[in-house]
């Protein structure tokens, strides 16, 4: 079987050369690149095959959730295993709405970090056992009666809702337009009301707040 082909992202060069070391140890698993700048990850995905990205939650200039945000919508077959000191449950809840397939401790050990490699690349989820006990420790909020809804935190239409749920889709304007029997012209329009709205500049901007409000 190929081995599995993973980067490695984090700002700190002694833990990339850490992690390199110790992976470079385990039967199956390759590691093609390591990033101590995680703006430069995208690009190297455009041009290389990659099976999981190995990341930092807690990074300068691109965080480990816009990250994924980015992985997710440019190469959805690349998985995301979120390696970080974070035990935050906002953090472990964000990354998980984002799409990350992983999210384990660094203070886990080489049988742990192997398991949830492998585990991901299979495409199943791995989160480490503190993770799950605090996710899991969660409470279950009710679910309110229409009439009490919260305000919605922008004053979004039903139709660029339907938009901003089909850029999520990783849909064109053109397959948008045809999805919802509208021109290109209008599916611009809209997108160009949904970036003000929502004081973004991109669609990553605009998946990131559908993410974090529920929208989609």
């Amino acid at each position: 079987m190929s081995p599995i082909r993973v980067i490695i992202t984090d700002d700190h060069e002694m833990i990339l050369d850490s992690l390199s070391l110790l992976l470079s140890r385990i039967d199956g698993i390759e590691v093609i690149g390591t990033f101590n700048d995680s703006r430069d990850v995208v690009d190297f995905l455009r041009g290389n095959a990659v099976d999981v990205v190995l990341s930092d939650m807690n990074m300068p200039h691109l965080d480990g959730i816009n990250l994924t945000l980015q992985i997710r919508q440019h190469f959805p077959t690349t998985k995301v295993l979120m390696l970080t000191i974070s035990e935050d449950v906002d953090s472990i809840r964000d990354a998980f709405r984002a799409g990350i397939s992983g999210y384990v401790m660094k203070k886990a050990g080489k049988a742990e970090l192997e398991k949830a490699l492998k585990t991901v690349a299979r495409g199943e989820k791995y989160f480490s056992e503190s993770v799950m006990t605090k996710l899991m420790a969660l409470p279950v909020e009710p679910i309110r009666p229409s009439d009490e809804a919260p305000a919605p935190l922008a004053p979004l239409t039903d139709r660029e809702l339907d938009i901003i749920r089909l850029i999520a889709q990783e849909l064109s304007t053109n397959a948008i337009a045809e999805k919802l029997f509208i021109s290109p012209g209008t599916v611009e329009t809209h997108r160009h009301n949904i970036l003000r709205k929502l004081g973004v500049k991109n669609s990553i901007g605009i998946i990131k707040y559908a993410v974090r409000h529920g929208l989609l």
